[in-house]
């Protein structure tokens, strides 16, 4: 069986940052913006909860690979921002609603 590879990949690199309101805008090297609402996604809870002064100190790692704040000491790689994975939390809750029980299991004695 033969495998194709390709050894020149051109990474995207994060290039600026900007938040309005509570959207995180990112900036690439290839011309896209990629924005995500920090209160809808849970993995940026943390940035969701700075205050506008600590969002704003923030900083590209060498290469545009990264995203840090330093006064939060966290941050984000830029490849996250293109995880498959689903990122929005479960929708609230309707008011008198709950979600069904789980069954227990039975212990044996």
């Amino acid at each position: 069986m033969n495998t194709l590879t390709n050894n020149s990949i051109d990474r995207v690199a994060a290039k600026q940052v900007r938040f309005t309101g509570k959207v995180l805008r990112v900036s690439l090297s290839d011309g896209r913006e990629v924005s995500l609402r920090i209160d809808q996604v849970d993995w940026l809870r943390w940035l969701a909860k700075a205050t506008p002064k600590q969002r704003a100190n923030w900083s590209i790692e060498p290469g545009g690979y990264a995203i840090y704040w330093e006064d939060l000491d966290d941050g984000i790689e830029a490849c996250h921002l293109f995880d498959l994975q689903p990122i929005f939390q479960k929708p609230a809750l309707t008011a008198g609603k709950t979600e069904p029980r789980r069954k227990r299991a039975k212990t044996l004695v």
